[in-house]
């Protein structure tokens, strides 16, 4: 055989080994077989303990779901990036994203961070449920949902509380240029019975270090609504507990969740009681709530268990849910389902009366606005001491 046709030859095995290695690719190893669920959040910096426990808990509801046949058989994949709650970083999160695969989306765990996402991902017509991202312009868009109470609800079902505690006279502490502390405060002073009398307290970013003034402002206040995050808080509370009256009681909202395990803070020091208004009771001893803190303090301990976990548990689960109900209506829903057409099919479920019980209410409904209708409940991080 001369030496053309050997060459021949050999080129021509070549080319039929590099189409069989292309044709026998596994979709379990490749990522073909799967549905990736994208999410950006704080995986580092100030607000790492809620982004660091959405990702723990999605990915343990992801492992669940694939150790139980999948979603109608598909695997489900969890892309997880850091924005360390910088909307300036998500764009790249957002296309790294889509490079991936991402055919639907949690969103960002964090307001200001997820009006950005909202931007991309409407313009692409990317389904998203956000587990925490609580700003009332989030779900702006058709494409846009939230698992978590938007801030006008979280002010109003607030407001109600504290409407219903027969008090005469309350103090409220609030940062007037962040956008989730003020809409919260909006909702919450225009619910408010007019028989109470507040007595307000206002910082900003250029003053979060001491709180002093504010502190004599509100020491004669016996409850004091806080509808901020649990860092200035924390520093709120350290600086005044020698101030205010030990039968104070701290009542604020989903964003004080966390502020047990606030670097540098140690709750037990505070004299007072601090409560929070929440959709996820952290030391339920039944039903579904216990299931999941057993499973995820067994996994990853109790120093990220707060609500944005459980909420984003259940938006992975809710995604599910809403896919193979898609499926059971006709529609066709798998690895290969572009992330338009997708949005397109989950919006129509959404949207027609679906209905999901998870960790965070057992009647979970939404409506074309996207907001989240469920039960809320004051819950005690801590009494007072005694």
């Amino acid at each position: 055989m001369s030496k053309k046709i050997i060459a021949l030859v050999l080129a021509m095995l070549m080319v039929v080994s590099i189409f069989a290695a292309c044709g026998s690719k596994d979709p379990a190893t490749d990522g073909e077989g799967t549905i990736k669920i994208g999410l950006s959040g704080p995986l580092t910096g100030a607000a790492a303990v809620y982004g660091v426990a959405v990702k723990n808990a999605a990915e343990m509801a992801a492992e669940e779901i694939n150790a139980d046949g999948g979603m109608n058989g598909i695997n489900i994949e969890i892309l997880a990036t850091d924005d360390a709650h910088d909307p300036a970083k998500v764009s790249t999160n957002y296309y790294n994203m889509v490079g991936e695969g991402m055919q639907v989306s949690l969103g960002c765990v964090t307001s200001n961070p997820c009006l950005e996402f909202c931007k991309l991902s409407a313009e692409d017509n990317v389904f998203f449920l956000t587990p925490s991202a609580s700003n009332d312009d989030v779900p702006a868009a058709d494409n846009a949902y939230q698992m978590c109470f938007a801030d006008g609800n979280q002010g109003g079902v607030a407001a109600n509380t504290v409407n219903n505690l027969g008090l005469t006279k309350i103090g409220i502490f609030y940062k007037s240029d962040d956008s989730y502390s003020n809409g919260i405060y909006e909702q919450f002073k225009a619910n408010l019975n007019e028989g109470i009398e507040t007595v307000e307290a206002v910082f900003t970013s250029a003053n979060e270090t001491d709180f002093s003034t504010q502190i004599s402002s509100l020491k004669d206040c016996e409850f004091i609504f806080m509808p901020i995050y649990y860092t200035p808080a924390s520093l709120f509370m350290t600086q005044a507990k020698d101030t205010m009256a030990a039968n104070t009681v701290y009542f604020g909202c989903d964003g004080f969740d966390g502020i047990e395990s606030a670097e540098g803070f140690d709750i037990t020091t505070i004299p007072q009681k601090v409560t929070m208004l929440s959709h996820f009771n952290s030391k339920a001893t039944e039903g579904m709530a216990a299931d999941f803190i057993a499973k995820y303090t067994d996994k990853y301990g109790a120093d990220t268990l707060n609500q944005f976990g459980a909420s984003a548990y259940d938006c992975v689960y809710a995604l599910v849910a809403a896919m193979e109900k898609a499926i059971e209506n006709g529609k066709t829903v798998d690895a290969s389902t572009s992330a338009s057409d997708l949005c397109d099919i989950l919006k129509e479920v959404f949207q027609g009366g679906f209905t999901f019980a998870g960790v965070t209410g057992e009647s979970i409904t939404w409506d074309e606005s996207g907001y989240v209708a469920k039960d809320a409940i004051q819950y005690v991080i801590k009494e007072a001491n005694a």
